[in-house]
Formats: C-alpha cells, sequence, structure tokens
C-alpha cells in the first residue's frame, strides 16, 4: 500500500504545484486528505505487517501516523483561508500545496520507514518541502530563514550520514542486512563499542535539528517564525516528531548495550542545555511565534529527560510527545488568527483580545493552561511521571534546575499572553480589524480536548501502542 501512497501524493503535489484554478487546489487537497486517512486506516488494521522490507507498521509508527493525519487536516484546511486572505498568486498557491503535501508524504514515509539510510532519505525530503514553505512570503526575511534551515538542516544529516557509516563499521563485514532496525537489535550486543559511540554522536546531533534541541536548535526557530501559521504548526509538532522517530529507533539499539549510560549522559546534557537555552530566550524574546518556538524546545527537552530517566519516563516521553503535537499546532494556528487581526507578530503590538475575537481569546488562555502542563491539561500527566522517573532514578541534581527554569518559562508565558488578551494595545487602529469567523477556532479546541482527554482518560488501545512502543526499553 505503501508505494500506491507515495504514487499518490506525487502525482496531487505535482498537479498542485501546475495548477492555477483555486476550485482545483480544494478538489486536491480534499482528495490527499481522502487518501492520507485511507491509508491511515489500512496501517492500523495492518499493524505488524512488513511492505517492501524498508516500511513496516510497529506501535510508533501507528501512535505517529495518526497524530499526523490528525493535525494535518486543519492545516490544510486553515491554509485556504491564509492563503486567499493574502491574495497570494496562483503560482506561490501551487508551490505551496505542493510543498505541504510533500512534506505529510515524506513525514508518513519516514514514521513508516524499517531501515536507517531509508528514514534518513525522507527526513532530508522533510527539509526540501519545509524550505519551500518558509519561502512562501518571498521577503527578505523568509529568505535568509530559508537559507538557514537548508544550511543547517543539509549540514545536520551530513551527521546523520556519517553516523550511519561509523554504524556500518561498528556492525562489520557480512552484516549488510543489519542496517534494518530489527536486525540492528539482533546484533546490537556484538557492536563495536568505538565505532557505535561515534556513529551515536554524529546521528544524535544530526537528527537535534529536526528534534529542536541543542546543539542544532537554530534550523526551526527561523523557520516557525516565517513560514505560514499552518506550515508552522505541523513545524512545531510532526516535523519535530520525525527527528524524534529517527533518534529514538537507533536509541533502542543502543540501550541494549554496554554504552547505554554513556548515551544517556550525552542526552541529559543536550536536554539540560535545550532547557535552559529555551528559557533564556523565552524571558526576552517579543515575537509570539518565535516564544512558541522556543516552547516547542522546553518541551523536546522534557521528552529526552524522560528517556534517560528510563522507567515510566520511557512511556511518559512519547506521551509528552503526542501531546505537545496536538496542543502545539492548535496554538500556532490561532497565532495565525491573532495575526490577521493585529497585523503582527509583536506582542507588544497586541492586546485586549477579548474585544475582537471572544472564541480565540478563551482559546488562548485555554491554551496557556494546557501547554505549561496545568490540570487538566494531559501533560501536566506526562510530566508528572517524567519527574517521577527522574526522582526515582537518581536525577535530584537535575530535576530542582529543571523545576526553576520550568517556572520561569511558565511566568514568561502567562505574562505575554495574558497581556495580548487582556491590556489593550498601543496606538492600534480598531477601525482597520479584519473580522474572524468564529467557527475557525473549532479545530484548535478539538485539538486541545484531545490533550486533556488522552492526558486524563486515555483508550486502552492508546495505552497499549504506548506501552508496545517502549517495550524493549521498559526495565
Amino acid at each position: 500500500m505503501i508505494i500506491p501512497y507515495l504514487t499518490g501524493s506525487i502525482l496531487i503535489a505535482g498537479a498542485l504545484f501546475f495548477n492555477q484554478k483555486k476550485l482545483v487546489s480544494k478538489l486536491l487537497v480534499v482528495t490527499f486528505l481522502i487518501m492520507q486517512w485511507g491509508f491511515t486506516v489500512f496501517e492500523i488494521m495492518h499493524k505488524g505487517a512488513t511492505t517492501y522490507d524498508y516500511f513496516s507498521t510497529d506501535a510508533l509508527a501507528v501512535l505517529l501516523l495518526v497524530t499526523l493525519s490528525i493535525i494535518s487536516i486543519p492545516a490544510l484546511t486553515h491554509s485556504y483561508e491564509y492563503i486567499y486572505k493574502e491574495k497570494d498568486n496562483p503560482r506561490a498557491r501551487g508551490i505551496y500545496y505542493g510543498a505541504l503535501v510533500l512534506l505529510i508524504m515524506s513525514l508518513t514515509a519516514a514514521y513508516l520507514s524499517s531501515h536507517i539510510a531509508v528514514t534518513w532519505i525522507f527526513v532530508e525530503i522533510t527539509t526540501l518541502s519545509a524550505s519551500a514553505l518558509i519561502f512562501h512570503r518571498r521577503n527578505a526575511g523568509s529568505i535568509e530563514a530559508t537559507w538557514k534551515y537548508v544550511f543547517v538542516s543539509s549540514i545536520s544529516l551530513v551527521f546523520v550520514f556519517i553516523g550511519i557509516l561509523f554504524l556500518s563499521i561498528a556492525l562489520g563485514k557480512g552484516h549488510e542486512e543489519g542496517m534494518f532496525y530489527e536486525e540492528l537489535m539482533v546484533l546490537s550486543p556484538g557492536l563495536n563499542t568505538f565505532w557505535l559511540k561515534m556513529a551515536f554522536i554524529f546521528i544524535f546531533s544530526g537528527y537535534t535539528a529536526k528534534l529542536g534541541l541543542v546543539p542544532m536548535y537554530t534550523a526551526g526557530i527561523d523557520a516557525k517564525d516565517k513560514a505560514p501559521t499552518p506550515a508552522a504548526a505541523l513545524f512545531s509538532s510532526v516535523l519535530m516528531n520525525v527527528g524524534f522517530v529517527g533518534f529514538f529507533r537507533f536509541y533502542k539499539v543502543v540501550a541494549n548495550t554496554s554504552i547505554h549510560p554513556w548515551a544517556n549522559h550525552v542526552v541529559m546534557i543536550a536536554a539540560f542545555l535545550s532547557i535552559f537555552v529555551a528559557t533564556v530566550y523565552m524571558l526576552k524574546v517579543k515575537n509570539i511565534k518565535r516564544m512558541l518556538a522556543y516552547s516547542s524546545i522546553e518541551h523536546m527537552g522534557l521528552i529526552m529527560l524522560g528517556l534517560v530517566a528510563g522507567g515510566i519516563g520511557y512511556y511518559a516521553a512519547l506521551l509528552h510527545l503526542i501531546l505537545h503535537s496536538f496542543a502545539k499546532s492548535a496554538l500556532f494556528l490561532q497565532i495565525g488568527h491573532l495575526y490577521k487581526t493585529f497585523k503582527t507578530k509583536n506582542i507588544y503590538s497586541i492586546g485586549n483580545y477579548f474585544k475582537f475575537n471572544v472564541p480565540g481569546a478563551v482559546f488562548l488562555l485555554l491554551a496557556f493552561i494546557v501547554v505549561t502542563a496545568m490540570p487538566p491539561s494531559g501533560l501536566f500527566i506526562s510530566e508528572f511521571y517524567i519527574f517521577k522517573a527522574m526522582f526515582e532514578g537518581g536525577y535530584l541534581f537535575l530535576l530542582i534546575p529543571v523545576l526553576i527554569l520550568l517556572t520561569m518559562i511558565i511566568w514568561s508565558l502567562g505574562k505575554n499572553i495574558l497581556k495580548m488578551v487582556f491590556i489593550p494595545p498601543v496606538g492600534f487602529d480598531e477601525s482597520k480589524v479584519e473580522p474572524v469567523n468564529s467557527l475557525e477556532t473549532f479545530s484548535q479546541y478539538l485539538l486541545l480536548g484531545l490533550v486533556i482527554y488522552l492526558g486524563i482518560n486515555p483508550p486502552q488501545v492508546f495505552v497499549d501502542l504506548l506501552h508496545e512502543a517502549v517495550q524493549n526499553l521498559t526495565f
């Protein structure tokens, strides 16, 4: 089924690229969404199956594929509103939609990949398609952000490629088939320790560009800021998830070797530095999209700390990853409505949002509670388990400073969101306000509802998939 899906996606992307008519674009996007969900349902029904040796549907792939397919619906439907309100020309519109379809297609394939090199190939395609989306505005800022994203992402993927070469050396001769993840798990006890360490350093460092972690986190900040908000919603959620997939599948191999404690120290340092960097910038930055981008770095740092802590932390890390995807994509979509109203991303120039968009203002208040992991947010559950795992694992020396940093982040985010919602902006001309349809916020409330529901009362099938995804790690 994967080959027809990839072929159909490429054909639809090509048709969108060359198409000049708005109605045809809508029909093509709806067709793609139907195909995306049809493929998702098919993969769920055939969980555990292997396709063409290079793709398989395990629990992790199912979880992230469903997450992607859910978020793709509002991302694509909000794209219509974004494009047409901005009155972009047909050429720019075609590139935008074609790139969006290719991005979703490459993410889907990367989630399902069962071979480390195939994962790398589709992650590279995400870089190319995301670059076209970042460049959409075609101004000086978007050009700079595009080149920065291409440069940093390309360097990072070169690191991953070098890591794969080191991994092949660690395997030794006669084990070419060992580049499949399942084979790597079987062969892991016999891997050369030195070359495995080298492979881990390069693969982990390379995937931090997509993950949004130190040292390569800079690639995503400008990208989320300059890209259209529907694309930024994907960048802040499912695109970061593909970096997690690339790293996590390799991490499961390392977890079955003697270098596991050493690898945890590497991840722990990067995770803590990521939370620290996010805190520093969130205290200073006044661009709301950049603030949310740094918030994503903080959350990815917490996810990595869950992996380091082990035990229940493995389960909590994956739960946090999925819930964060829904929460942050919803927030970015709402920022698109905020920008329509105030025509700026500067927090100082935004205010009294209740007066112009009551559903949107209420959503921002609820989103603040959810994304900062306050009850009843499902992120509260996942963070609680992460902190519990850190405490039980003897990481109190790390837990205390992390909690202090998170307190500063909550204060900074709360101060700015409350200002945007309640305090009148300075020098704002209300006569030029563009009304926002209240129904446009509906999808964002649904995404927040998922964060609450899946955290407080998760379906048993969801819990089983989470446990199955980390079963080779739990101890």
